[in-house]
């Protein structure tokens, strides 16, 4: 069977789960709102980031990349319904594949927009603070943090696969996000430098003094995390009865 398909059928899903479209649409707005709120803070201190202010409603906003990620493999889970789609796409890989392909390919492009709207809103609250901001930091910033989403759902996606259970993913994920992440955050120069969250956030700051990574390089390191994570829900589902 060929892919393309496969990839109409699996987007057709999404279309028609409310929850799915929903869940990129809060990630939109949480991002935008906590970015703004985030412009009112106090430009006065001398380790204030400009560009990572601006773009910091993406670390509460990610919960919705995740979450959509998640939800979008956990649903085949539920009541037969991934027997229906290997009846349909016996060949798993091709299947899995295609589920990734229309996970991340809504999500960067949410991501993407999401990020242009959180900078554009961030930077008229912000005012003067925001003038030292480049051109080319803007647009990493931007592209960056579309991409570092992205990433973030298709590592979601492959947890969900392995654990089966979109529950049990994200009583993983966000605590470790939300707690876990934050508390150990700031102890740069340590194995929370390769942590998958805070080594992608690196793209979207404009200072990363301290870090052992570099914005793209921590982006790669996300990456190979979300590989890793793929190739274990990909493993799971080779090995598992459906």
């Amino acid at each position: 069977m060929e892919l393309t398909p496969v990839l109409r059928s699996e987007w057709l899903k999404i279309r028609t789960l409310r929850s799915l479209p929903g869940t990129l649409l809060a990630l939109f707005a949480a991002t935008t709102a906590f970015s703004a709120i985030a412009g009112v803070s106090d430009t006065s201190d001398p380790g204030f980031d400009p560009l990572f202010m601006a773009l910091s409603g993406v670390v509460p906003g990610q919960i919705a990349a995740v979450s959509f990620g998640a939800m979008t493999v956990s649903s085949e889970f539920r009541s037969g319904a991934l027997r229906l789609s290997l009846a349909a796409v016996p060949r798993r890989g091709r299947w899995f594949a295609a589920k990734a392909a229309v996970i991340a390919v809504p999500t960067l492009l949410v991501g993407w927009a999401t990020a242009l709207a959180a900078l554009l809103v961030a930077r008229a609250v912000l005012g003067p603070a925001a003038d030292g901001l480049t051109v080319g930091e803007q647009v990493r910033g931007v592209m960056g943090c579309g991409v570092y989403l992205m990433l973030m759902a298709l590592f979601a996606a492959g947890l969900a696969a392995l654990l089966r259970s979109g529950t049990a993913t994200l009583s993983l994920l966000i605590p470790f996000i939300l707690v876990v992440s934050f508390v150990i955050g700031d102890a740069t120069g340590t194995v929370a430098d390769f942590l998958p969250d805070k080594a992608g956030q690196l793209v979207i700051r404009g200072t990363y003094e301290g870090s052992s990574l570099g914005p793209w390089s921590g982006l790669a390191v996300t990456a190979l995390w979300t590989v890793a994570a793929l190739l274990a829900g990909a493993w799971s589902l080779r090995r598992r009865d459906a």
